[in-house]
């Protein structure tokens, strides 16, 4: 007749009352007559208590404590309050006074990994020489590692990014659209493409779903957006790079000027910020346990500076570079840090950007031919937004695409979806996994990929 209780909501308001909890056993301790449990849920635990006594034999607290680590458990018991604060648990004021248990699925007795090591800080391993997990340790057992505190944080956090981004989107009239992922063509002409075998001939995988998203204003949807996968085929095997991540991607028809787009798509990314920290402080506190960062911070409205400004901050700084010339990854940090010293910001835009470093399809300045109307969103010094104003004019777009020397015939079909009429639109594509990756001062984003595929790794 008991009700099955979450961790976390065991609290002093609980005192006195019987429950039952299903969780793992993080650690067993036992100690005379008493054996000392902590049981896990994702981010949340208690301390356990079996003790000879009413309701459990020796030989009960001899099973107890002979239960391998990670086995998923039952527990019945009452929640008393605790006499001292329990350390290492995050329900520090009350434990459970254990009188039943089963176990439900029992763990091998040999890890691949302690969680404990998985948590730790690395400073605080070599300070005391104790073991920390690298990388790869932890993503050859991903699902073990997955189980930390930090790792539960990480993607809960994550998923919040989602919801938020939906929320606000829907709250802007925006409708969600979902497209194809296996295209007939190489989208921006390049071979940063998957090919992949398809009946008789071949396909690709989508490097965005951005001529799609275009395709629908054209057919007047006026404001869209979609959250699916994105397909990169780049050998790089950097910190912020993947060959499959998840994009969170807007397309918007505008009015009188593409900055209506710019002003949507960062008020966006404002309001996800802000209900990060309205709803994931105890997320957020726990990644930085193990991995400390400044909190956050962004400005509302948010700051916008041009091109040719970044580069004289840069060259003020010493950095040698051309006004034509596109922001290497070093560059792009150093601004991000003279930025956040001069305005106290981890957030801002760099607008109008060369046209000689944006794709075919990016509009150029009506008063400058050497200008794009084109834009990127930075967090902590690094890239999480490429946008533009697309060529809406078929052919503008055929002269560009001609210029960037694309077959012609290969992109025929989003040419064409242009000559009936389009109203002038931007957009942009976000990446789930850098935002996450960034807002939280990581310094991976396999960190934030629940199963990151790259150049060497297939698998888990």
């Amino acid at each position: 007749d008991r009700v099955l209780v979450r961790i976390k909501d065991l609290t002093l308001e609980k005192a006195d009352k019987e429950v039952w909890v299903r969780g793992r056993i993080h650690t067993s301790r036992a100690k005379g007559k008493q054996c000392f449990l902590v049981l896990r849920q994702q981010q949340f635990n208690i301390q356990a208590l079996v003790a000879v006594g009413q309701h459990a034999s020796k030989q009960m607290v001899k099973f107890a404590a002979n239960i391998t680590k990670e086995s998923i458990v039952d527990v019945e018991g009452v929640v008393r309050k605790a006499y001292q604060k329990v350390g290492g648990c995050t329900q520090q004021d009350v434990e459970l006074h254990v009188q039943r248990i089963y176990v439900i699925s029992s763990a091998e007795p040999r890890l691949p990994l302690q969680l404990d090591d998985a948590v730790r800080p690395e400073v605080e391993g070599e300070e005391d020489g104790r073991a920390t997990v690298n990388q790869d340790t932890r993503l050859d057992n991903r699902i073990i590692d997955l189980r930390t505190s930090t790792s539960q944080a990480i993607f809960c956090l994550q998923s919040g990014i989602c919801q938020l981004f939906r929320e606000t989107l829907i709250r802007k009239g925006f409708v969600e659209i979902q497209t194809p992922k296996i295209i007939s063509a190489a989208s921006e002409g390049g071979a940063n493409v998957f090919t992949v075998s398809y009946f008789k001939t071949s396909a690709y995988l989508a490097q965005s779903p951005q001529l799609y998203k275009q395709m629908c204003i054209c057919a007047d949807f006026e404001k869209v957006f979609c959250v699916g996968p994105v397909f990169r085929a780049e050998d790089s095997n950097t910190h912020r790079h993947l060959t499959e991540f998840v994009g969170l991607d807007i397309e918007m028809a505008f009015n009188y000027h593409y900055h209506e787009v710019v002003d949507e798509i960062a008020d966006t990314l404002v309001q996800i910020f802000k209900g990060l920290q309205e709803r994931f402080q105890t997320e957020i506190q726990t990644v930085s346990k193990q991995f400390p960062c400044e909190p956050f911070k962004f400005l509302e409205p948010t700051l916008r500076l041009e091109y040719r400004e970044g580069v004289a901050m840069l060259r003020e700084a010493g950095v040698e570079m051309g006004d034509e010339e596109d922001l290497s990854t070093p560059n792009e940090k150093l601004l991000g840090r003279l930025v956040k010293e001069k305005y106290d910001t981890d957030f801002y835009i760099l607008d109008k950007y060369p046209l000689a470093v944006r794709p075919f399809y990016t509009m150029p300045d009506p008063a400058n031919p050497k200008i794009s109307n084109s834009y990127d969103m930075f967090m902590r010094g690094e890239e999480i937004l490429s946008g533009a104003q697309r060529i809406h004019d078929p052919q503008l777009l055929t002269e560009r695409a001609k210029h960037h020397g694309i077959d012609l015939e290969k992109i025929k079909a989003y040419i064409d979806s242009f000559r009936f009429g389009a109203p002038p639109h931007a957009g942009g594509g976000i990446g789930l996994e850098r935002v996450t990756m960034l807002y939280l001062g990581l310094h991976n984003v396999r960190q934030t990929s629940m199963f990151p595929r790259d150049p060497k790794r297939l698998t888990p």
